[in-house]
């Protein structure tokens, strides 16, 4: 099976570093287990990235955005694009939040 090489942007590092702290501060134990399922989750898309949708605000930018959602009930969304043999995480957010814009 084909590996691929995953890569946090800048920008998807510092989404999930904000979202972690204020889950931290509203609830510690959930917080844990978010970092947790999101670390797995992106490290998971070393294998069949292609398999996830591809998100509604793709057709706002250049090349084909996919999305990873995490979670239950209002998922978070984790964005990314797949380029040869890597995958890019280009964001992340919660789906309560309005429509990623580029």
């Amino acid at each position: 099976m084909k590996r691929f090489k995953v890569v946090l942007t800048p920008n998807a590092q510092e989404d999930i570093r904000k979202a972690f702290a204020w889950l931290e501060e509203e609830n510690p134990i959930h917080a844990a287990r978010w970092i947790s399922e999101i670390r797995s989750r992106v490290t998971g898309l070393e294998t069949l990235p292609e398999s996830h949708a591809i998100a509604p605000e793709s057709e706002a930018f250049e090349c084909d955005i996919r999305q990873l959602l995490v979670g239950r009930g209002t998922s978070w969304r984790v964005f990314y694009t797949v380029d040869g043999d890597q995958v890019q995480v280009l964001h992340v957010r919660h789906g309560r939040q309005d429509y990623w814009r580029s």
